[in-house]
């Protein structure tokens, strides 16, 4: 499969990405991921987007873009991939249109995650992320609670309600989203390659996009 992923914080994009690669053996494909990478291999991409993130600036578009040119042609994307929250922007969406279509690459469809404003708060505000930079396995106190002291399950390191992750920074973040994110659904939806999918249930989410890639 040849898919992108949209939906707002919360929403169960990095969940759903990670069952598709199971599903079909495509790679599960973040912005965030390919820089770390390029950093730590030292590259000359890598080192570019290093002299900004040690700034503390975002990353240009047109670097991001040739990092995504050059992880899009690995071996392993042979096999598809899902882009995870990428492109965030409509100038994003429109450079990643031109990148694909040079790499000779189409897409299956742009599944846009939708959730009820009430579902999203109630995950994120429940939401603990192991303090070990090293591990940093998330649970959810709800339904996938860590040891009963708050300690991590695999490495024994406490577990912390990230400061994002407040109801009042969620508001905020959502808000963000809705501003500069949401209108991608629209931009896709014109070239017809936009299909919603209600998640609510990771299970059924992912039937409903199985059953829309064999059709």
């Amino acid at each position: 499969m040849k898919i992108i992923l949209l939906g707002a914080p919360g929403v169960g994009k990095g969940t759903i990405a990670k069952l598709l690669t199971e599903f079909d053996g495509s790679v599960q494909i973040s912005t965030g991921d390919i820089l770390r990478s390029a950093v730590k291999e030292g590259n000359a991409l890598g080192k570019k987007a290093k002299e900004y993130m040690d700034r503390g600036d975002l990353v240009p578009d047109s670097l991001i873009m040739d990092i995504m040119e050059a992880r899009l042609q690995e071996p392993d994307c042979q096999n598809g991939f899902i882009l995870d929250g990428f492109p965030r922007t409509i100038p994003q969406a429109e450079e990643l249109a031109k990148l694909l279509a040079r790499l000779k690459i189409k897409l299956d469809f742009v599944a846009n995650l939708d959730a009820p404003r009430e579902v999203i708060l109630d995950r994120l505000t429940t939401r603990r992320t192991c303090c070990n930079l090293s591990c940093q396995a998330i649970y959810n106190i709800k339904n996938n609670p860590p040891k009963e002291d708050g300690a991590c399950r695999l490495c024994n390191h406490q577990t912390i309600q990230r400061d994002d992750e407040t109801e009042e920074a969620i508001t905020n973040r959502l808000e963000t989203y809705n501003l500069k994110t949401a209108p991608l659904s629209g931009f896709y939806e014109k070239v017809g390659l936009l299909k919603t999918f209600l998640s609510l249930s990771a299970k059924d989410t992912i039937a409903e996009i199985k059953k829309a890639l064999k059709a």
